[in-house]
């Protein structure tokens, strides 16, 4: 006997209708910045209501919260290919993925650290945890470069080389301010992880003897 249900047709219309308006509002975002999204736009372009945007998702942060959940699943799918046989070199590929994600969806990425609750609602924690497990990918290559350094202090380590990075990376493709050309920006971040490493007290990929 076959336990699985067929999606009726009202249920496959309403996950239709909750499809193209994820599509609808990641586009907007992508394109123009979190800023000029607006639910009528999204209702208009979706053909519904703006009472048919709430019933899908709550409310309009339920929208927003939906579409930067999948942005931080895809950079993290993203992060987690990094090759970690080498720890100096997984540092920098986990770098170097950084600025490739954040130069391919520079806007969405924003989305992720820009967007504030209404009514000062606390941003949800599944959302938080995400970010974190995306920090997290750091401890590895530090713990096996940093066999004696505590559980803080690693996590601080990684915490800090991500910030520092995620800043870098952001002001140089702030296109408001003095942009930076990619081969440049990637040079920066090298030269950031080369230092950082170097006052920790590991040798860089640079300095490697051949």
């Amino acid at each position: 006997m076959n336990n699985v249900q067929e999606e009726s047709p009202r249920d496959q219309k309403k996950n239709r209708r909750r499809l193209q308006i994820l599509e609808i509002a990641r586009d907007i975002i992508s394109a123009k910045g979190l800023r000029s999204l607006k639910v009528r736009d999204v209702a208009e372009a979706a053909g519904c209501s703006v009472g048919s945007v709430y019933n899908e998702f709550g409310d309009f942060d339920g929208v927003i919260l939906t579409v930067n959940r999948e942005t931080v699943q895809a950079l993290t799918v993203r992060l987690g290919e990094v090759p970690g046989e080498d720890p100096v070199r997984q540092l920098y590929g986990l770098a170097a993925t950084y600025l490739e994600f954040f130069a391919e969806h520079a806007n969405l990425l924003r989305s992720l650290f820009e967007h504030r609750m209404e009514d000062d609602r606390p941003y949800p924690d599944d959302i938080l945890q995400m970010v974190m497990d995306a920090f997290a990918l750091m401890h590895p290559p530090l713990v096996r470069l940093l066999p004696a350094a505590d559980d803080v202090r690693i996590a601080l380590l990684s915490r800090t080389l991500f910030s520092a990075v995620h800043g870098i990376i952001s002001l140089g493709l702030e296109e408001r301010m003095v942009a930076v050309p990619p081969q440049m920006l990637r040079q920066q971040v090298e030269q950031f992880v080369d230092t950082h490493l170097a006052g920790l007290g590991i040798v860089p990929v640079g300095a490697r003897s051949p």
